[in-house]
């Protein structure tokens, strides 16, 4: 792969994952409500990315959305996870304890959404379906699924810098702030489930339409 191509990729890719969304909104949550929950939920948001670039490198993803039907049922799903994620936000806003306590709830719990938040969110699948072929050329010495797996833990990599860094400043600017903890959270809920009712909304009037 050409060093320009890859150089480029990078740059691009650290543009989107800079982007925030609901991954951002997830991982602030939990890093508004805890520092310990911080890994277990970017380990999950990675790890939802990555069934993602694999599904886009073998075509599962190509199949997907060129099916009507299974690209709407997979807006729909993952857009009403969204909306039930901002509510929980909404209804239990973080507030750091004043004095240390176990995680509201445990590692895997934050995994388990982690995963949920990335793999249900269709633009992650958009996202990957539309650079990774742009950036790959059918004339390079590695095949066409090699070259788009390597700029995918490329994309994988900006995710978990900005991700860590994300969760980690939250939870050093917020655990000492209940007031600000509290109104990112609740900030946080607000854009999970405006970005949902988007999602939604987009689904209807294209079909209306």
């Amino acid at each position: 792969m050409e060093a320009t191509a890859v150089t480029a990729f990078w740059g691009v890719s650290l543009v989107f994952a800079l982007t925030p969304g609901a991954d951002w909104a997830y991982v602030i949550t939990t890093g508004g409500r805890d520092r310990r929950g911080v890994a277990p939920a970017v380990a999950g948001l990675l790890t939802g990315h990555l069934l993602a670039i694999a599904s886009v490198v073998v075509g599962v993803a190509t199949v997907i959305t060129s099916s009507p039907l299974a690209m709407t049922l997979l807006t729909l799903a993952g857009s009403c996870y969204l909306v039930w994620l901002g509510i929980a936000a909404l209804r239990r806003p973080a507030e750091p304890p004043r004095t240390p306590q176990p995680p509201s709830f445990g590692p895997g719990r934050g995994f388990a959404t982690g995963v949920g938040v990335s793999l249900l969110n269709p633009k992650v699948f958009l996202l990957l379906l539309a650079l990774l072929p742009q950036f790959a050329s059918p004339t390079a010495p590695w095949s066409l699924g090699q070259q788009m797996a390597t700029l995918g833990l490329i994309h994988l990599a900006n995710c978990a810098v900005v991700y860590v860094a994300v969760g980690v400043g939250a939870a050093a600017a917020l655990t000492t702030r209940p007031r600000a903890a509290r109104a990112v959270a609740v900030a946080s809920g607000v854009v999970m489930i405006g970005l949902g009712l988007t999602l939604i909304v987009e689904q209807v009037v294209a079909h209306v339409g």
